[in-house]
């Protein structure tokens, strides 16, 4: 087991304030839970473990992780545990909050436990303006981390439009996009208007469609970092196929697709249930 690291501590991964170097297959871990819905420290570092060689970099809590449905305490955990058995590489916390006041005191306690940066989406809620979204930014980068934009409409309930996409990038901390409109050629028109930051996919099925993105994040790096990264590289029919049938088999697209992920760890012995933040683990009643 690794020991304990600060951030200055790293070496080996990706500096993420120097972002133009900031690339790959980032794996936005799963929470593991314990029956009595506590994350167990082990789990992770086993989760981590069987992915760390195919991986630059590691975003606990975000979607994936059910950030939105997690306790404090749950999240907690969950950061702690991932920055103590991380080994070298980064780790961005996803933060997924429904007002820029709870956002900026999650990421103070994220700064407190050690993690290298946060991911971070839009206030939660329809009849928020472009103004809004990018003044919200601007208090969030002003909390002192390094931030990658979540670009994503299914919690939020809101759309970042491409031009306060690209105004929100040049303010300084910004460190790339997650990009997960679902939209390839949005995503493609993002690519080509060079916004000063990697832009990274974030579903596995629109990969090949996006020559350009600098790296990818998506739940199938749960389970396939490897291949997700070969796709990455070099995007084309076959290996898209290949990752294809693999979120068919894993229902990556499916709504529940991180208990879909934990079943398959369960089964893989790499968690120990499939306990999610927001439901009982299968054959067990309800609380």
């Amino acid at each position: 087991m690794t020991d304990p690291q600060t951030p200055r501590d790293r070496q080996d991964g990706p500096d993420l304030r120097n972002h133009h170097r900031f690339s790959g297959v980032i794996a936005p871990l799963v929470t593991p839970l314990d029956r009595s819905r506590q994350v167990p420290a082990e789990d992770v570092a086993r989760l981590i473990a069987t992915i760390r060689t195919e991986v630059t970099a590691l975003m606990p809590t975000l979607s994936s992780g059910e950030g939105w449905l997690l306790t404090e305490r749950q999240w907690r955990d969950m950061v702690d545990a991932t920055v103590r058995h991380a080994g070298g590489l980064p780790v961005i916390a996803g933060v997924q909050l429904p007002d820029t006041e709870a956002v900026v005191a999650r990421i103070r306690l994220a700064a407190e436990l050690g993690v290298d940066a946060v991911a971070v989406t839009t206030p939660f809620g329809a009849g928020i303006g472009q103004d809004d979204i990018v003044d919200h930014y601007r208090r969030v980068l002003a909390a002192g981390l390094p931030v990658l934009l979540y670009n994503e409409e299914a919690v939020s309930g809101n759309r970042i439009e491409a031009d306060t996409l690209a105004r929100i990038c040049r303010l300084p901390g910004v460190v790339g996009v997650k990009e997960s409109s679902g939209e390839a050629e949005f995503t493609r028109r993002l690519v080509a208007s060079d916004l000063g930051v990697p832009v990274f996919e974030g579903w596995e099925n629109l990969l090949s469609q996006v020559p350009g993105v600098h790296g990818f994040i998506g739940p199938l790096a749960n389970l396939e970092p490897a291949l997700c990264r070969a796709l990455w590289r070099s995007p084309g029919p076959e290996l898209q196929a290949q990752v294809d049938a693999a979120c068919e088999r894993y229902g990556i697209l499916r709504e529940d697709w991180y208990l879909r992920v934990k079943r398959e760890l369960v089964t893989r012995g790499v968690i120990g249930t499939d306990v999610t933040a927001g439901g009982p683990a299968a054959g067990e009643p309800a609380p």
